[in-house]
């Protein structure tokens, strides 16, 4: 049964669970008594179920001792979280590096759909860890809920939800724009003429449009733009699919030469790829192939560590390696402006490590 009364909600995401109060006003006894009733006390069952919890030395460095005291590091094996007290919010998010294909670096901490790529041992360990705090919580603290999660893309599909169900679920939940556009043009007037609503040919765009844009892959598409949050919009087509794009990214017209890809940065990214797994497998001709495709002028290559990270920047500064053969290949007009106290260039095909 219930011991101390306390309302809020316990909210569980991707790998993450946050646990929220409002009490209207938020002062130095309060976050004393949040700390010591709820932070302690999640600090407690990590250590019941066999985690390793501790303040990180890096925020201690970085800040100071006691402010690095809000922040914990957990570990349990390959499975690691991140705690962290903040106001009348505590979240603790995990993570893992076994499988990060994305992003590796940071011992995986910035890998998009953690759950997914989560081995399924780290994956379950992971549940039962939230699970437990979760029931804790709830048994000691009177009036604290868990929230339902809200409607997402990962429930738009056959036999589940529409694309539209999912945006108008959004709205209903969202502080920002409820769907009445009318209304939020009197509420909002600085929307009439707003950049938010500007097109790529600077056209102003209103929900309902039809609108077109390049995916991810640098394809031409279609839809109808919905507003979602400053200039981003929702664009729907069919009924299941969704996007959210820039203002600036869409089109209110068919772009010219809408069978040319605008593909040119993954382009190069696949073939840096490509050039990376041959120089690996000693294929040197298959190498140079790929090299006088992508640098065609022959000019001076570089590689970018970073120095703090102690990891080469990948192609197209997408994440980190610690292989120089899959370290992005830059020219130096790309690389000079970067922060020489962070990241030290290195010429391609020499030792010579090269100045910025």
């Amino acid at each position: 049964m219930a011991q101390i009364q306390r309302s809020g909600e316990i909210r569980l995401g991707d790998a993450r669970m946050c646990i929220w109060e409002n009490p209207g006003h938020v002062d130095d006894a309060y976050e004393r008594g949040f700390k010591r009733e709820f932070f302690r006390r999640i600090i407690q069952t990590l250590n019941r179920l066999g985690w390793l919890v501790v303040i990180p030395q890096d925020k201690i460095e970085q800040y100071s001792a006691s402010f690095a005291r809000q922040f914990r590091y957990c570990t349990k094996g390959d499975l690691k979280a991140d705690l962290k007290l903040c106001g009348r919010c505590i979240e603790l998010e995990f993570f893992q590096n076994v499988n990060a294909p994305d992003r590796p670096d940071n011992e995986g901490r910035y890998q998009y759909d953690k759950e997914k790529h989560m081995p399924y041992l780290l994956r379950m360990e992971m549940l039962r860890t939230r699970d437990r705090i979760v029931t804790y919580l709830s048994n000691v603290f009177d009036g604290y809920q868990v929230a339902g999660q809200s409607p997402g893309w990962r429930d738009i599909g056959p036999g589940k939800m529409t694309n539209m169900d999912v945006i108008k679920a959004n709205y209903s939940t969202s502080w920002h724009f409820d769907g009445n556009w009318q209304t939020y043009l009197e509420k909002n007037p600085y929307m009439h003429t707003s950049h938010d609503r500007e097109s790529a040919e600077k056209v102003l765009l209103e929900p309902g449009m039809r609108v077109w844009w390049f995916d991810h892959k640098g394809r031409i598409m279609t839809g109808t733009a919905w507003y979602h949050i400053n200039n981003m919009w929702y664009v729907t087509w069919g009924q299941y699919g969704i996007d959210n794009i820039a203002s600036f990214n869409l089109y209110t017209s068919l772009p010219e030469k809408p069978r040319m890809k605008r593909n040119d940065r993954q382009r190069r990214k696949k073939l840096e790829e490509l050039l990376g797994d041959a120089v690996t497998r000693m294929d040197y001709l298959r190498a140079h192939q790929l090299k006088q495709i992508l640098y065609p002028d022959n000019e001076p290559l570089y590689r970018l560590f970073h120095t703090g990270h102690q990891l080469y920047h990948r192609p197209e500064f997408n994440g980190y390696t610690k292989d120089p053969n899959y370290a992005g290949k830059f020219r130096r007009s790309e690389v000079e402006s970067f922060n020489p106290n962070e990241n030290r260039m290195e010429l391609v095909g020499d030792e010579q490590e090269v100045a910025v």
